[in-house]
Formats: structure tokens, C-alpha cells, sequence
């Protein structure tokens, strides 16, 4: 193990050894590099002469690139061509971290780690994988799920998925919840946490988050080492009323010593910019302290590092400036209720109670997706391609469920849209 390494393992076994205990081993091995050619380059940077960075620069010291790019962005070079630190921005992380709090006021005075800047969410996840997964630990996911977590966590990193029933009487089912968080052995628990959920668009009640984060604090109460990852791609986008609207993060920032919470957010989905691949990781624990998050920062920035070495400086660049205009907040607002509207109009055309003959929509109130689960023996692939060759119609299936994407249906269309799923289904159940 690299010395850097063991130094900040042992200040975190200082702060909380709880937390040693949570990373895998290539996270205890895991560091941020200071003593090497980053180092190096940093103490010559401002020199008369510098010969350190793999960069190359104009004559006038400015970052050299093609002319044709001059037409295209009107930011200044610097903000454009040059690598980003492998942290990510300090002017972003700080307006990201300021915007966690603002978005999440619960939160109030509660001591979080500085973001640290992902590839966007898929990223941020592989991250987390590395950083707290070993070969056979197990993550415990609803059974509603993100196909690529499997890709993710069980062919990179070799951990195992296990599930539990998302919905239990039209609501979150926090008692399988509690029965597979109980059933995990050994000392660590890691579960993923998805809300607003990809597939099913269906984000807790209030009720439900409480019960959620007090099956989460029994299991820590009892010794075991949790981490809860939790995956805000969709963050802000609730359309229904008494559903949580904060991050669960701000329930479990301070639930116990045993309990890291690591939050995934980013403005992918939030703020429409997929191609931009920015994203963050930050972390909460009760008693943490900015020495501590530092040391989690760093191997974090280590991972990031030895991953893909470092996040676009372009993208950060970009939003930061969109986040400093004074019509972003109603920019978003106004996109945010054309969701809203295709959610409110698909939600009144699910109602018809014809449709109930051969279709149930599974709980949704949230997100960019709900899905709709088959009656009679119907098979979801073969409703998929007779939809596809006989009415120009695309959909997903996952197992023998259906998910519709609202988000990217023109409001116009939705209606059609139930009704091809319905006809579909018609014509393969003669």
C-alpha cells in the first residue's frame, strides 16, 4: 500500500473507523496523488518557464487550439481547453455544494463533504462501486431497477444484487425492505436507493421516507456498517402532493456513526444537459467533519483520477455560467411543468377503466418514467415488437413490465400512446 494511501486511512480511523471498515480494498488502497508529476506541475505553475504539464500552449502562454472553435463557444480559453482538476472546478463544487443545501433545507447546519465531480450518474456509480463494493459484498436495489447497475456493480466489480419488492399495496414496501436489509450477513450493508425511480417514477411519501430511514438506523443500531448510495438523478421532478420532495440524504446525514450516506446527483436530468456527462458524489455521516470528508475526498479524486483522469472542463464551464444567469430558475421552472403536464395527461388517460382489462399502471408520481404491468398471460417482449412493426411505436420492457417514457412523448401524443398498448394488446390476446 502507497504511503498516501495508509495516511489517509489512518486519518480516517482516527475521525471514524466505522467508515475504514465501509470501503472495499481498492478504496483503502485508493489515494489522490500529491507527491508525483501533479505535484510537481503545481509548484511550477506561475513560473516564468514551465515545462511540466502535458498541455500544449501559444506562444502568449494561452492554451493553444484550432481557430474553428473561436465561432463556436465565447468563453475564454481557459474556461474551455485546459484539463480540470480531477475534484472537478472549485467555483463549481462550491456552487454545487450551495445548491444541496438550498434545494434540500432540512439540511440546515448539517456538516457535508465537498461534491466531487463524476462522467454524470452511470459514472458517479462505478465510483462508489470502487470505492465501497468488494468481490461478493451484496447491494440490496428494489426490484424496480436501472439495468446498468447490474453492469456496474456486478460485472465490474463482482458484487452480488439482491432485491426487494419496491411496492406492497399501491406504496413503498417497507417491510421486504427491512426483511433483505436484515437478511444481508456480514458486517457492511450496502443498499441503493433510487428516487425519483428509474423504471417506475415513483418517489416515497413522506411517511414512507421516515420508515424507510428507521429500518436503515435498527440495522446500525445493531452494530452493522451501512452505506446507502443514493442515486438523485431525478431529483426535484415530484408532481404529486405528501410525496418527499428533498433527497433522502438529508434523513440519514446524521442518523448515526454507522451510516455513510453517499449522495449521486447532478444536472444531467435536473437541467436537460445528458451529453454534458457532469455529475457529483458527496458525502454525509453524522459527526463528520471536514478533515474526515477530506480524506474521502482525496480517494475519491484518486479513483476519479486513475478512472478517466478528469470531468470536461467545457461542461463545468457551461453551467456554471447557466447557473449564474438570473432567468435560470424560471428556464427550469418552465420545463419542469411540461413534465408535469405529460405526467398530469398520462396519468388521466391510465384511468380509463378500459384499459384495466388488460393493463394496471404500477404506483408513479415522479421522474421521467412509470410503467404499466400486463394482465391475461400477455408477454411484454411481444407486445414491444407488435407495437414497433404495426404502430410506430417504441417502448421498454423490462422482465414482463412496460415503461413509458413521458419525458420524451410531445404532450400531443400521449394519448395516442395508451391507446396503441391498449390495440396492441387487443390483437395478441385473440
Amino acid at each position: 500500500m502507497d504511503n498516501q494511501a495508509f495516511s489517509l486511512n489512518n486519518t480516517i480511523e482516527k475521525l471514524n473507523s466505522n467508515v475504514l471498515e465501509m470501503l472495499s480494498e481498492r478504496g483503502k488502497n485508493i489515494f489522490f496523488p500529491k507527491l508525483g508529476i501533479l505535484a510537481q506541475s503545481a509548484q511550477a505553475k506561475g513560473k516564468a518557464i514551465n515545462a511540466t504539464i502535458g498541455e500544449a500552449v501559444e506562444d502568449d502562454g494561452t492554451s493553444m487550439h484550432l481557430p474553428e472553435f473561436d465561432a463556436l463557444v465565447n468563453m475564454p480559453t481557459a474556461n474551455i481547453f485546459p484539463y480540470a482538476p480531477s475534484f472537478g472546478k472549485p467555483e463549481f463544487r462550491a456552487l454545487w455544494k450551495e445548491s444541496i443545501y438550498r434545494k434540500n433545507p432540512s439540511l440546515k447546519d448539517t456538516v457535508i463533504s465537498n461534491p466531487i465531480a463524476t462522467n454524470g450518474l452511470t459514472h458517479g456509480i462505478s465510483m462508489a462501486g470502487y470505492l465501497f463494493t468488494n468481490e461478493g459484498d451484496t447491494v440490496l436495489l428494489s426490484n424496480h431497477y436501472w439495468e446498468n447497475y447490474n453492469l456496474i456493480l456486478e460485472n465490474s466489480y463482482g458484487a452480488k444484487v439482491s432485491t426487494f419488492e419496491l411496492f406492497e399495496n399501491g406504496g413503498f414496501n417497507v417491510s421486504d425492505f427491512s426483511k433483505k436489509l436484515n437478511e444481508i450477513r456480514g458486517e457492511k450493508i450496502i443498499t441503493l436507493l433510487n428516487f425519483p425511480n428509474n423504471p417506475a417514477g415513483y418517489t416515497p411519501l413522506i411517511a414512507e421516507i421516515k420508515a424507510i430511514v428507521a429500518e436503515i438506523k435498527k440495522v446500525a443500531d445493531k452494530g452493522k456498517k451501512v452505506v446507502v448510495i443514493i442515486d438523485d438523478a431525478y431529483f426535484g421532478l415530484v408532481y404529486e402532493e405528501n410525496v418527499f420532495t428533498e433527497s433522502i440524504f438529508v434523513e440519514l446525514a446524521n442518523l448515526s456513526e454507522n451510516v455513510l450516506a453517499v449522495k449521486l446527483d447532478g444536472p444531467t436530468k435536473e437541467d436537460y444537459v445528458w451529453g454534458f456527462r457532469v455529475g457529483f458524489i458527496t458525502y454525509a455521516i453524522k459527526g463528520g467533519n471536514a478533515e474526515l470528508y477530506d480524506a474521502l475526498e482525496n480517494k475519491t479524486a484518486g479513483a476519479v483520477r486513475g478512472n478517466i483522469s478528469n470531468i470536461s472542463q467545457l461542461s463545468q464551464s457551461l453551467l456554471y455560467k447557466v447557473y449564474s444567469a438570473p432567468t435560470y430558475a424560471e428556464s427550469k421552472k418552465q420545463k419542469f411543468e411540461i413534465l408535469k403536464n405529460r405526467y398530469q395527461i398520462l396519468r388521466t388517460e391510465l384511468s380509463n377503466p378500459d384499459y384495466a382489462e388488460y393493463f394496471t399502471p404500477l404506483p408513479f408520481n415522479s421522474g421521467y418514467f412509470m410503467c404499466i404491468e400486463l394482465k391475461k398471460g400477455l408477454v411484454a417482449e411481444e407486445i414491444r415488437k407488435h407495437l414497433l412493426e404495426n404502430y410506430s411505436t417504441g417502448v421498454i420492457v423490462l422482465g414482463n413490465v412496460i415503461r413509458l417514457a413521458f419525458s420524451a412523448v410531445p404532450q400531443s401524443k400521449l394519448p395516442e400512446l395508451v391507446e396503441n398498448i391498449y390495440k396492441a394488446c387487443a390483437d395478441l390476446d385473440k
